[in-house]
């Protein structure tokens, strides 16, 4: 067991290193091309972010345990909103406003129902995959168009996320490489470290992917959140949550089905993705009706994400 335990938090740290590394060396890389703040900042940043859970889902969904690849996506939702926002906003009132929140609002929601739907089916098809994945690509350029055009806000500065990134074409051919090798031996680690677990405890891989793989990978989002509220940018950290739920179904889940078909662990259907759905529309609320998320709903929001980990288990 604590072996298991081990490889998983190997897999899990080497994940984030080698994540960060990789996403370093892209942005160096579309700076050196030329490639504009803006589209490195919607497309080679929000890509790279998501490649631990990707490669992570990729893997799983491959080894033969497609709940750990579901869970992954559905708990990391759940986490984004109940973990990654109630604990910056004890720290620092999250205030929901933003120009383009609302319209980014709905796009999750939408997004959220479409992913229940398909998941009531009890297999995520290679169509649906698409599907996902071909709304992302909507999304992202209708994001583009209305930036350029000034109707919505232009993103923040992406290096307050990832740091500075190298321009040598050595380092950047040597963050890239890092982070193309790294990734797959870290998704290995953890799916390996994750199943080994779920078999220790007699539990589903589905539970696992939910609990412990889902905390993990969500640490990123967390820690940029945490920063955001530190430096009093409540809306940073709430737009960062937004975009991420996006991106893990509609990228993540989009596609790893493209590359095998998923199937779906019953539980996730009849309990989880209710709580993901509930989480979402929590965060709506707050967007719509502009509720500042103070250290009262943030203790709340951790309750309930407290509530709901024992619950799982």
């Amino acid at each position: 067991m604590l072996f298991s335990l081990l490889i998983l938090a190997a897999g899990v740290a080497l994940l984030m290193l080698a994540g960060d590394i990789f996403v370093k060396g892209a942005v160096g890389l579309a700076e050196n091309l030329g490639i504009s703040p803006l589209i490195i900042g919607l497309t080679v940043v929000a890509f790279g972010t998501s490649a631990p859970e990707l490669f992570t889902s990729i893997q799983a969904a491959l080894s033969g345990a497609p709940g750990l690849a579901v869970g992954n996506v559905v708990g990391s939702n759940i986490a984004n909103i109940l973990l990654v926002l109630g604990l910056p906003a004890i720290i620092y009132p999250i205030v929901s406003e933003g120009k383009g929140l609302k319209r980014n609002l709905v796009a999750m929601l939408l997004t959220t129902v479409i992913f229940m739907w398909m998941l009531t089916g009890g297999v995520i098809s290679r169509l649906e995959g698409a599907l996902l994945f071909a709304g992302l690509c909507a999304f992202i350029a209708w994001q583009a168009r209305d930036a350029v055009n000034g109707k919505a806000a232009a993103e923040q500065d992406f290096h307050d996320e990832i740091g500075e990134a190298p321009h040598d074409r050595k380092r950047v051919t040597a963050y890239l490489m890092a982070g193309v090798i790294g990734l797959p031996i870290a998704a290995q680690l953890t799916v390996a470290g994750a199943v080994r677990i779920a078999e220790s405890f007699g539990v589903s891989d589905a539970v696992i992917g939910l609990t412990i793989v889902a905390i993990g990978t969500s640490l990123p989002e967390l820690a940029t959140s945490l920063a955001a509220a530190l430096k009093r940018h409540s809306t940073v950290a709430l737009g960062n949550i937004v975009g991420s739920n996006i991106f893990n179904i509609a990228c993540i889940m989009g596609l790893t089905a493209l590359i095998t078909p998923i199937a779906v662990d019953p539980r996730i259907v009849s309990i989880d993705m209710w709580v993901m759905l509930a989480a979402a529309c929590v965060l709506a609320l707050l967007g719509f009706l502009r509720i500042a998320s103070g250290k009262l709903m943030g203790s709340a929001m951790l309750a309930g994400f407290a509530g709901y980990i024992v619950t799982v288990f």
